[in-house]
Parts: structure tokens; C-alpha cells; sequence
């Protein structure tokens, strides 16, 4: 039941994430400059948000 948890919580940030942190990269009416510094901000959320979801998974089943 936790695992499933943890799953659902995981998967409703990438939800917000993408949301929140695409929705501006593709909308964005700034320069395509202020568009990539946004794009290199949200892919390090997203590779951040991974590396604790794996390191949570890995955590619990041991």
C-alpha cells in the first residue's frame, strides 16, 4: 500500500511538473533565449524528481 503511495505521489508531480514546466517552454511568448534557460531548468527538476523517486524505491525494498 505505501509503494503505491509513493508511486501516485511520484507520478502526480511529473503530472505538475510537465504541466507546470512545459506549459511555459512551449507557450512562452519571450525569446527563444528565455525559452531554453526555462527548458534546462525544468529537465533538471525532472532529472532531480527521478533521482529521488529512485533513490526512495531503492530505499524501501531493501
Amino acid at each position: 500500500m505505501l509503494k503505491f503511495l509513493l508511486d501516485l505521489i511520484f507520478v502526480a508531480g511529473l503530472a505538475l511538473i510537465t504541466f507546470f514546466g512545459l506549459g511555459p517552454v512551449i507557450l512562452a511568448d519571450g525569446s527563444s533565449t528565455e525559452r531554453m534557460i526555462t527548458l534546462a531548468v525544468v529537465l533538471a527538476i525532472y532529472f532531480g524528481w527521478i533521482a529521488l523517486f529512485r533513490f526512495l524505491r531503492r530505499k524501501r525494498s531493501r
